[in-house]
C-alpha cells in the first residue's frame, strides 16, 4: 500500500498542532490531571465552537464534517503529542463510532448531532479491557419494564465515565443470549458514578453502579455483537495514532534534551550510547506511525484487512511507545524521574494507553488468528 497524506491533510495538522500548543502547555495538563473531571467545560465548548474536531469523522447528514478515519486519527495523533486533556477519545471516537454502527436511523438522526456540536460528550461502557468480547456485555443485565428497559449492574472502568452526558453501555442477561447497547441520558435515578484513581491522572476513568436505571435500546435489542466488534476494531487503529503522536513527542524533547545537555566539554547527543538509543527510537516510533497510519487508510478504504491491521497497529503503537518513554526517561538522567520533569506523563499515558484494549500481546494473538481465519 503506498501512502501519504494531502496537502490539505498536512494544513489541517499543522493547524492543530499550533491550536494544541497554545491550548495544552503542560503546566494546563498538570493543573487538569489533578481535577476531578479532567477537563474543563468551557475550553472544551470553545475547543468544538473554533475548530469543530467532534464533527470530524461524523457523516454531514447527522450534523458532522464527513471526514473519515484519517482526519480523525490526525486529530487524534496531535492529542496525544500535546496530552490535551478532553473527553474527545471517548466522545468522538468510541461513541459516535459505534452509534454510527448499532444505531437505527432515527437514533442517528437524533444521537449524533448532540455529539457533532459538542454540546453533548459521550462514551462507550463495556465490562474489559482487552480485545476479547466474551466479557463485553458482562456485569450489567437488562430486564423489561413496562414498555421500556431497566438496566442493572457495574461496568468499571469506563474512559470518561463520570463525567458524560451520554451513556452507551453494553448489557446481557435477562435480555436473552446476544448483546445489546442502551443509551442512558442525563443524571438518571439509580444512576451513580465513582472515580477510579489510575496511574495516568490525564485520562480518567470511572466505575459506573445502575441499580435498576432507565434506559433506551440502541438498535436491536440483542442484536449488538458485530456493530460493538467493528467498533472495538477501529479504536485499535485509533488509540495506535494517539499513542505515536505520544511517542514522536517523548522522541522529540529527548533529543532537544541530551543536544543541550553538557557534559566532560561536549553535548551527550555526541556520545555513542546516546546516538544508539537515539537511532532506535527513530526507528521503533517511525515503525509504528507507517503501521497507524495504514490502519486509518484501510478503514477509510474498507479493506477487508483493516482488522488484522489495526491490531499490527495497536501492538506496534504498544512496544513503541513504552520503549520510547524508557529510553526518554534514561536519556534524562537522574532528572526524568522526578515529579518536576514532565517526561513522567508521556510515560504514564504509555502504559495506560498499552493496557486499553489488550496490549501488544493480545493483539498479535488476535493478528495471528484474523489471519489464519
Amino acid at each position: 500500500m503506498r501512502f501519504s497524506f494531502t496537502a490539505e491533510q498536512d494544513e489541517f495538522r499543522a493547524t492543530l498542532r499550533r491550536a494544541f500548543a497554545a491550548r495544552s502547555p503542560t503546566t494546563e495538563v498538570r493543573r487538569l490531571m489533578a481535577t476531578e473531571a479532567g477537563y474543563e467545560r468551557d475550553a472544551w465548548d470553545r475547543l468544538n465552537s473554533e475548530l469543530g474536531l467532534t464533527a470530524v469523522a461524523i457523516p454531514e447528514a447527522y450534523g458532522g464534517a464527513g471526514f473519515g478515519a484519517g482526519e480523525l486519527c490526525i486529530v487524534l495523533e496531535e492529542m496525544g503529542r500535546s496530552l490535551l486533556c478532553a473527553p474527545y477519545f471517548a466522545t468522538a471516537a468510541m461513541a459516535a463510532t459505534v452509534i454510527q454502527k448499532a444505531g437505527t436511523e432515527a437514533e442517528k438522526r437524533e444521537l449524533l448531532p448532540m455529539l457533532a456540536s459538542g454540546k453533548s460528550t459521550a462514551t462507550l461502557a463495556y465490562t474489559g479491557a482487552g480485545p476479547s468480547l466474551e466479557a463485553v456485555g458482562a456485569g450489567v443485565v437488562a430486564t423489561r419494564s413496562g414498555t421500556g428497559w431497566r438496566l442493572s449492574g457495574a461496568v468499571s472502568p469506563v474512559l470518561d465515565g463520570l463525567t458524560a452526558d451520554l451513556l452507551v453501555v453494553a448489557a446481557s442477561g435477562a435480555v436473552g443470549a446476544g448483546l445489546s447497547l442502551f443509551t442512558i441520558q442525563g443524571k438518571p435515578a439509580g444512576l451513580t458514578r465513582q472515580p477510579l484513581r489510575t496511574m495516568d491522572e490525564t485520562r480518567k476513568f470511572a466505575r459506573l453502579v445502575l441499580d435498576r436505571v432507565e434506559a433506551r435500546p440502541l438498535g436491536e435489542i440483542g442484536g449488538a455483537g458485530e456493530a460493538v466488534a467493528a467498533t472495538l476494531r477501529e479504536l485499535y487503529a485509533y488509540l495506535a495514532n494517539e499513542m505515536v503522536g505520544g511517542a514522536e513527542r517523548l522522541r522529540e524533547d529527548a533529543l532537544a534534551y541530551v543536544k543541550m545537555r553538557m557534559q566532560f566539554g561536549r553535548s551527550i547527543a555526541s556520545f555513542q550510547a546516546t546516538k544508539h538509543k537515539a537511532a532506535d527510537m527513530l526507528v521503533d516510533v517511525e515503525l509504528a506511525k507507517s503501521a497507524a497510519y495504514c490502519a486509518a487508510a484501510a478503514i477509510d478504504e474498507a479493506d477487508p484487512e483493516a482488522p488484522a491491521l489495526a491490531s499490527l497497529a495497536k501492538a506496534a503503537a504498544c512496544d513503541a511507545y513504552l520503549q520510547t518513554a524508557i529510553h526518554a526517561v534514561q536519556m534524562h538522567g537522574g532528572i526524568g524521574f522526578t515529579w518536576d520533569n514532565d517526561t513522567h506523563l508521556w510515560f504514564k499515558r504509555a502504559k495506560s494507553s498499552e493496557v486499553l484494549f489488550g496490549d501488544a500481546n493480545a493483539h498479535r494473538e488476535l493478528l495471528v488468528r484474523q489471519w489464519k481465519a
